[in-house]
């Protein structure tokens, strides 16, 4: 396994590839919905490969000067329970560390509060529902 800083268009391409094939497609997500505002100039990647196909992803983008949101976080399913999504956000942590960023902010679905309390976060927010997709929570971790 590989882990890239997504800065290339055919690596970004990895990261919507993983996004459309195991949210997208498995949850009948729109595009419309999958790529949003965030999914743009700024937003910082994180692409897992194996042997060169993506196998998952994590993107990142500023809140303020001192706090990024991490999130769309996704491993295609033939490859999940290998640590794949704890490896995504641990670089996306690490890669705001080195931007002088202090704290990471995550937006998780209420099923996955577990894999974030696992790394550190902790509940900062009352349930939320994201659009129509899902229903979330918003957990917080210092640097």
């Amino acid at each position: 396994m590989e882990i890239l800083r997504a800065t290339e268009t055919w690596q970004r391409a990895g990261a919507y590839y993983v996004r459309i094939q195991a949210m997208a497609k498995k949850h009948h997500i729109t595009l419309r919905q999958e790529f949003d505002e965030h999914d743009g100039e700024g937003t910082r990647y994180i692409v897992i490969t194996h042997e060169d196909f993506p196998v998952a992803t994590a993107r990142m983008y500023a809140l303020d000067d001192r706090s990024v949101m991490i999130g769309r976080v996704v491993v295609l399913p033939e490859y999940r329970h290998q640590g794949l999504g704890t490896r995504a956000v641990a670089e996306c942590e690490k890669w705001a560390g080195e931007e002088g960023y202090a704290r990471c902010v995550v937006e998780s679905r209420d099923n996955k509060v577990a894999f974030y309390e696992k790394q550190g976060y902790v509940l900062t927010g009352e349930e939320y529902v994201e659009g129509d997709t899902f229903r979330c929570i918003r957990m917080e971790k210092t640097l």
